[in-house]
């Protein structure tokens, strides 16, 4: 159990900072295009406006995958899981919170995917609390 707690720690720490520096890039990429957007006296509402909202949104996605195979590899590391293809179904089940059934994972390393499971809801509710603030700044221009 004590090594398992460790590996999660370590996941945990790994995540956050990797979900840390990625919110931190769009966060400026998105002062960036403000910025621009204010020179150019754009409309908020912009086909130029839409473009980028879904560009960060991709940009959150891809750093989620981007957890979520981190995690996996780790799986696929342990031997926790049969092979690849599988650890990556089951990182994204728990990383997500869906958590459909620990079957999947060899029993010695459960704890690891339960805590990934919080982890998950974590850095998915981060996301969404920078997105939800990225939406509103827009209708406010």
């Amino acid at each position: 159990m004590i090594l398992q707690l460790a590996l999660s720690t370590m996941m945990v720490l790994i995540t956050a900072i990797t979900h840390g520096l990625g919110i931190a890039i769009l966060a400026k990429t998105l002062r960036g295009e403000l910025r621009e957007e204010r020179e150019h006296h754009l409309r908020a509402f912009s086909f130029r406006a839409l473009a980028f909202t879904l560009a960060l949104m991709f940009g959150l996605f891809v750093l989620h995958g981007i957890e979520i195979w981190s995690y996996a590899l780790l799986y696929e590391f342990l031997g926790a899981v049969e092979n690849l293809e599988t650890a990556v179904y089951f990182s994204t089940i728990s990383y997500s919170g869906v958590g459909f059934d620990d079957r999947y994972m060899a029993e010695g390393w459960r704890l690891i995917s339960a805590i990934e499971g919080i982890n998950g809801l974590l850095l998915l509710g981060w996301s969404t609390a920078f997105f939800v603030t990225v939406v509103t700044r827009m209708g406010r221009r």
